[in-house]
């Protein structure tokens, strides 16, 4: 039972029974979240084959913990529609490598983005959401924004001032977001390549559509890099800390900063931007948020030590990426032959789970469609283990999962103290995947003062 009225937020309308294939492609190249139907939150297994290729999607705790714990090592390759979609961009960066490369990069990446680092990488985000408090400030009562562009260039500044400086990131980050987005638009859902189950060397056409947002990206970010690694920076910054006990080549650099900007940027403001919509709409959530920000926080900014006195804005957060996770599907493809929940998983199969659905699975939560930041409290029953992964998990686990929860946090904490918003009349977001889960392509907003 809750103490306020039912809110359940917007997602895709469930259909019963089985759909034709064609119509399924045609559902996943609008957005991926539209091909499930209403037994899909129900049932532990989703087996099937899309052409020829064999898909596994696990619901449930034991099997999702063989696949991404247990037997990390044989599902550790990413599934072929997430690489091709980014090795343009990343090469062997972080989140689409494996093997050695993988192992070597994650010891390079995971020491400068560890828990205990926090204290010296938000001092950033309270610097940027001051930035951003002040020049919403200055906007006329009732303007309207893109929220989703605002919290892309909120992020995209806390970014990049930690990957590379503040002094460098200046302006940087916005050139890259841009690209970012050109090159996000013109990544199809569907690789039929991999679909068709043909071999992951032949060229995939998307590559030459996003081949000019590429170059653009690679430019911004070696120019960075150069001056870091050149000793023209004279700060500390993300990439310094990395070049201290690596020795990585330029090109390598450039590919983990890339990974880092991706994984800090867009997944961080997708969230927020759903996070400002949610409190928009359950304005009983809003009104207990700004009730602990005022005890606590008094009208000042959030910094780094007031994250643990913040106990419901955290669950706002948490529960914000439990209904929309930044990145829906974890798919991998299986290495050899192996069994998992007593299913014979040929070697070649793409093989995971989806956030999507184990997040509003019907075994797992109570009212799984509803929004109850009360979830997350410190007193509340924890989910059960591998029912939440917003950050995938075992060995590939976010490296930075606190800092963009953090980040989330001091963003929040910092501007509702000081602004409402609200969507237009006959406004409202829509849950579309293509390589993250955002809400539409825009999510217009009207800013008021408190």
């Amino acid at each position: 039972m809750t103490d306020h009225p039912p809110y359940t937020p917007p997602h895709p309308t469930r259909f019963e029974g089985r759909l034709p294939i064609t119509e399924l492609l045609a559902r996943a190249r609008k957005s991926f979240l539209e091909i499930w139907s209403a037994g899909s939150f129900r049932t532990e297994v989703i087996n099937t084959q899309i052409i020829r290729q064999r898909l596994f999607l696990f619901n449930m705790p034991e099997a999702i913990q063989s696949v991404f714990v247990t037997q990390a090592a044989v599902f550790e390759r990413k599934s072929p529609q997430m690489r091709h979609a980014l090795e343009a961009l990343l090469g062997d960066g972080l989140f689409i490598s494996d093997g050695l490369v993988w192992k070597e990069r994650r010891r390079v990446v995971q020491p400068v983005t560890h828990p205990s680092r926090m204290s010296d990488l938000t001092p950033v985000m309270t610097e940027v959401a001051v930035e951003w408090r002040d020049a919403w400030g200055k906007l006329p009562q009732n303007a309207e924004i893109d929220v989703l562009n605002e919290m892309g260039r909120f992020t995209a500044e806390v970014i990049c001032r930690a990957i590379f400086g503040t002094a460098l990131a200046t302006g940087a980050g916005q050139q890259v977001v841009k690209s970012f987005a050109a090159y996000q638009s013109k990544i199809g859902n569907m690789d039929m390549v991999s679909i068709f189950g043909l071999p992951d060397f032949l060229p995939r056409l998307q590559g030459f559509w996003v081949s000019g947002e590429v170059r653009k990206i690679h430019s911004v970010v070696d120019g960075l890099i150069g001056d870091i690694l050149d000793g023209r920076a004279g700060q500390k910054s993300l990439i310094a800390a990395m070049a201290e006990h690596s020795g990585m080549s330029r090109m390598a650099f450039r590919n983990e900063a890339i990974t880092l900007f991706m994984a800090g940027h867009e997944t961080t403001a997708n969230t927020l931007a759903w996070a400002w919509f949610l409190l928009s709409e359950a304005t009983w959530a809003e009104e207990r948020m700004l009730a602990e920000l005022d005890s606590v926080l008094g009208g000042r900014e959030a910094t780094y030590e007031d994250l643990d006195k913040l106990p419901y804005t955290r669950a706002v957060v948490e529960e914000t990426l439990r209904l929309y996770p930044p990145v829906p599907v974890l798919a991998r493809r299986a290495s050899e032959d192996t069994e998992v929940a007593g299913l014979q998983i040929p070697r070649g199969a793409v093989v995971g789970a989806s956030p999507w659905l184990v997040h509003r699975h019907e075994r797992h939560w109570e009212a799984p469609d509803e929004f109850r930041p009360e979830r997350f409290l410190p007193e509340a029953t924890p989910p059960a283990k591998y029912t939440y992964l917003p950050f995938s998990l075992g060995p590939r686990v976010c490296t930075g999962q606190h800092f963009g929860l953090y980040e989330a946090m001091i963003c929040l904490a910092t501007l509702a103290q000081r602004f409402r918003l609200r969507c237009p009349p006959g406004k409202t977001a829509y849950p579309v995947c293509r390589l993250t889960l955002r809400p539409g392509e825009t999510l217009p907003m009207v800013l008021t003062r408190r």
